[in-house]
This record gives C-alpha cells, sequence and structure tokens, in this order.
C-alpha cells in the first residue's frame, strides 16, 4: 500500500474540487484492502474513479483509493465469454477493450466516466442499456466481517440507478473485480434509444457492429457532455425520476414533447428535459453552472467548491418541484 498525508483529492475527482485527505491510501490488491481492513476498520470514503461524487467538505480520517488493475477472461465457449475486471480499470478503457476482442454488450455504455469496480454501486446505464444486463457477478470486502464475498447477479438486488451497495449494504462492502457476460456472436445489438439510429443513418450504416454502434454513442454524448479533463463535472448530477402515470400522463398533456418511457414503477421521464425546460440549462453562478449543451450536468468552471455546486442543485430541485411537481434526487454522491 501507498500512503500520503494530508493529500488534495482535486485530480482524484472529475468535478476537481479542491478538497484534501488526512490520509491517502492506495489499494492495488484484494489483499491489500484485507490488509487495511483488518487493521484500521473501515475508512472514511472509498474512492474508485472519483466520477460519481460531490466533496463538499475535507475528509478527516482516511480516503481509500482502490487502485486495483487487471483484465481477464475466466470463462469462454462458443457464443459467449465472462471477462473478469479489476476495480480500479477505467470503465471507458475496458468497453474500448472488449469490443477490439470483437466482443459486444458493452457498446451502449461507451464513454461513461469513472472505474468498473463502482458501476455495480449503481447500476450504470446509458441508451437502453444497463449494466445489470451483462453483469455475472462482484467480489470484494465485506467491512462489517473483514471477509471476502462473492456476490452473484441475483443477490444484487439491482434497480435504476440502484443496488444493495446502495441500500443495506452502503458503506459495509469494498469491491474489487466485476465479472460480466459479453457475446461473440448473435449479439443483442440495441440501437433504437435516443439519438443513436440517427446518428447510423447519417454515417449511412444500415447493419452496425458493436463498434460502429459505440462510436456513435461516443459522437453523441460528446456532442453534448463535456470532457471532465477539460471542464470539471460528474456526468449526469440527477436521475431521471419514475413518477406515476397519472402524475406522467398530465404532463405530457401539458407538454406532449416531453420524453417519457415505461418503467417498472410507472414512468420514467426525463430530468434534462425539465430542468431545460425550467430555463436553467447554461445557467451559472460564479463557477459552479448548468452545462450549456446538456442541462442534466452540473459543471465547474474552475474554481467552484462542492457547497457552491450543491447549493445549486439544491435551487434546481425546488424549482422542478414547484413548477412540474417532480422531485429530482440526485445520481451523484454528496460528501
Amino acid at each position: 500500500m501507498i500512503v500520503q498525508i494530508n493529500q488534495s483529492l482535486k485530480k482524484l475527482n472529475t468535478f476537481g474540487i479542491d478538497q484534501k485527505a488526512e490520509r491517502l491510501i492506495w489499494a492495488q490488491s484484494t489483499d491489500e484492502v484485507l490488509d487495511y481492513i483488518k487493521h484500521y476498520d473501515a475508512p472514511k470514503l472509498v474512492l474508485g474513479g472519483g466520477s460519481n461524487m460531490l466533496l463538499t467538505k475535507d475528509i478527516e480520517g482516511d480516503v481509500l483509493k482502490i487502485d486495483i488493475r487487471g483484465r481477464k477472461v475466466v470463462y469462454e465457449d462458443d457464443d459467449v465469454v465472462h471477462v473478469k475486471l479489476g476495480a480500479g480499470e477505467n470503465w471507458h478503457e475496458a468497453v474500448l477493450w472488449s469490443l477490439s476482442q470483437g466482443w459486444a454488450g458493452l457498446e451502449n455504455l461507451s464513454l461513461i466516466p469513472g472505474n468498473c469496480g463502482t458501476a455495480p454501486v449503481q447500476n450504470i446505464g446509458a441508451y437502453g442499456v444497463e449494466l445489470k444486463d451483462v453483469f455475472v457477478s462482484c467480489e470484494g470486502v465485506n467491512l462489517k466481517d473483514k471477509t471476502h464475498f462473492n456476490l452473484a447477479l441475483d443477490e444484487i438486488k439491482f434497480g435504476y440507478r440502484d443496488s444493495i451497495f446502495k441500500g443495506i449494504w452502503k458503506n459495509k462492502a469494498i469491491i474489487t473485480w466485476v465479472t460480466l457476460k459479453l457475446t461473440k456472436r448473435n449479439h443483442n445489438l440495441k440501437v433504437s434509444y435516443g439519438a443513436i439510429q440517427n446518428e447510423l443513418t447519417q454515417a449511412e450504416i444500415l447493419e452496425p457492429t458493436p463498434k460502429e454502434i459505440s462510436n456513435a454513442i461516443i459522437s453523441i454524448r460528446e456532442s453534448k457532455l463535456p470532457d471532465p479533463a477539460k471542464l470539471g463535472n460528474s456526468g449526469s448530477f440527477f436521475k431521471n425520476p419514475i413518477v406515476p402515470a397519472e402524475l406522467a400522463e398530465k404532463l405530457v398533456g401539458q407538454y406532449p414533447d416531453l420524453p417519457c418511457y415505461d418503467a417498472a414503477d410507472g414512468k420514467k421521464i426525463a430530468a434534462g428535459w425539465l430542468i431545460e425546460k425550467a430555463g436553467w440549462k447554461g445557467h451559472r453562478e460564479g463557477d459552479a453552472g448548468v452545462h450549456k449543451k446538456q442541462a442534466l450536468v452540473l459543471v465547474n468552471y474552475g474554481k467552484a467548491t462542492g457547497t457552491q455546486l450543491l447549493t445549486l442543485s439544491q435551487k434546481i430541485i425546488t424549482d422542478i418541484q414547484e413548477k412540474f411537481e417532480v422531485l429530482l434526487e440526485a445520481e451523484v454522491n454528496l460528501l
């Protein structure tokens, strides 16, 4: 393990918020995670890619940075392959690697920020695909009894941007490896969601490969989402709300262009549309702002604090509830 004292976390969170950790500890294997837990108990914060969090204060205590790398094929037949990915692997780089092998399943999840270990926590998803669609299992360390765990798909309790790790296992586990099931042939490609089909049509692609779908999604995301390396952000700041069917019907009656989709517990509507309709798109308060091209994304124009961004998000939540009777919920973890 590597230990750093009074360390800035600015380069380790995609918002670029300059808060410090009393101790920053880098763990590069499951054994190092177990060793740390047995000696020091649970850290104040477990840090992955830093892409789904908003720091509002310094961390008094230990921050455990999970830096476990590796990509392994653990099962393969003529149709599918099971790939085991280290929690510290960059998610998008792992997606591109899988596509370079000729495997499908992750193409719609291209360019999602963060690392592989945090992907199951919020069941990452985009363009009609969620992690649960390819998930096999994950393993890690139980913070309570300080033992190794291995959980299968039916044990994770995946929901919309949700899992057991945001419920009864919240702050009780550290994921070290994730295993996914990808296809080698007879791919189930999904191209009808959002602007994918339009992007493929413009490129005159009638029968796209998984790689071509990935390229289309990368093009779409880059056209409207800021690069965290250039403009601090955490991707989608808010979840798309799931509302009762009656409220959705009322809103669509008032606003026919409101994107609305079937969901298990009602109707899922587009938070970005609501925020833009309310006039927040491009809004800026100092260096804290709403992105000019995608209202779902809050951005740090340089020196915004986490508290300033949190205050802006709370103003948006209040306004949306007053205008549309819809309560938005943050997708990022507020720390």
